[in-house]
Parts: C-alpha cells; structure tokens; sequence
C-alpha cells in the first residue's frame, strides 16, 4: 500500500534534514519555522505560514490554534525544537488533522537528534469520528 502523499512527504522531510544539517540544534522553533518557509518555496511548493485553523465543539467555535507550515494545502508540519518526541506532540499533531481537510501531518522536531513522526487522519475516518461524538464542524 502507498502512502498517501508519500512523494510530498519525503520531500518534506529531505528539507528538513537539510535545514536540520544546515543549522543544527539549538534554536527558538522559529528559528526553524521561517528556514523551513523559505527553503520549502524555494523547492516550489506552496507554504502557508501560522494559518489559522478553527476549532469546533458540537457545531459552535470554540477556539483556533495556528498550524506552523502547510505545504500544498495538504500536509501540516509542527514543528518543535524539544529534547525528543513526547506523546502530547504526536496528540497535538493528530488534533490539528482533526480540524482540517489535511489528512497528513509531520512532526518535525530539531533536537539534539533530529527525528519526525508522520500522522495520518483520513477525510473519510474524521467523518465516523465527528458523527460518533455529535459534532457537526
């Protein structure tokens, strides 16, 4: 079976060893986040930067987070700068595909190793999921 996205994603994460390499450990996500930015554009791919993505509880807004990098309109990318990967990242991440019509998410995290997780919540799932809890957003 092929992953979905799979030639966008390991695109992704070349860039993000190359960027990783490049600057290596130690600085703010930002930091990260705008070099991520500029050298995902400068391979042609179409990045949106802190896009607001809305929350929703049983059909009300509730909140909204801000997404570090969508690539493509498809892939979310948070982006941490953390000692490792802990579960509440991986969560997070998940949440984010949630609220979307992305169904594919990388956690890119430039610790002292760098090292990703890649998430997939399919459109079809997040249907099942939202009529199971009642909500309608």
């Amino acid at each position: 079976m092929e992953l979905l996205y799979k030639d966008l994603t390991d695109s992704i994460l070349r860039t993000f060893y190359d960027v990783y390499n490049a600057l290596g450990f130690g600085f703010h996500e930002k930091v990260y986040q705008n070099s991520m930015y500029l050298e995902l554009g400068c391979r042609g791919y179409k990045v949106e930067s802190q896009k607001q993505i809305k929350v929703y509880y049983k059909g009300c807004q509730v909140g909204e987070y801000f997404a570090d990098l969508i690539v493509n309109e498809c892939v979310i990318l948070e982006l941490k700068a953390a000692e490792a990967i802990v579960p509440e990242f991986e969560m997070q991440l998940i949440n984010y595909l949630r609220g979307t019509d992305a169904e594919v998410g990388l956690l890119l995290n430039f610790g002292k190793k760098a090292e990703f997780r890649r998430k997939v919540f399919e459109n079809s799932r997040k249907k099942d999921w939202k009529m199971e809890r009642g909500q309608n957003g």
